[in-house]
């Protein structure tokens, strides 16, 4: 599928709110009720615009197939990153895009950011435990597990973590 991966643009921030919130509501990641704190975060993509990165993944037509939010270093949208690592959050591609490559293409504009950053080690990101389909990207693009790094948000939620080593610039 032909797409472009681009900063998401004010006019596309509630299509892609809902997005993300329906991948983690439809996929049963998150069992709280419609108030939740977090899903309002998720579907606050202004927010995050104005505080992080946010990338959407459209195709040819300019249709939104899906976002993330990428937070460089020292960034307050970073959950676990150390001072010389960026991280990506809130990953999600519509149900009628899965598999057409709209989550790789989205992972792999987070690592270019991260790897053009001077000081920058390596790139992180918490997953639940559920999110096979997306563990399978990490791992194909050389994400290895950091399980010591595993945490909580809550007490009936842990979270895994992955870690892409990167080259010192050249």
């Amino acid at each position: 599928m032909d797409m472009t991966i681009r900063p998401a643009e004010p006019a596309e921030y509630a299509l892609l709110g809902e997005i993300t919130a329906e991948a983690y509501l439809g996929d049963g990641l998150l069992d709280f009720g419609a108030d939740d704190a977090y899903l309002v975060q998720l579907r606050d993509v202004s927010r995050r615009a104005a505080e992080a990165e946010v990338l959407v993944a459209a195709d040819a037509r300019g249709r939104v197939l899906g976002g993330v939010t990428y937070a460089p270093p020292g960034n307050a949208w970073a959950d676990i990153a150390a001072a010389d690592e960026a991280e990506f959050r809130m990953l999600a591609v519509s149900r009628e895009a899965r598999g057409a490559g709209a989550g790789e293409a989205l992972v792999r504009a987070c690592i270019d950011r991260a790897r053009a950053t001077t000081g920058v080690t390596g790139i992180v990101l918490s997953t639940q435990p559920t999110m096979h389909g997306a563990h399978r990207i990490y791992r194909r693009l050389g994400f290895v597990r950091t399980p010591e790094r595993d945490w909580s948000p809550l007490d009936d939620l842990k979270l895994l973590t992955y870690r892409l080593e990167l080259p010192p610039l050249a």
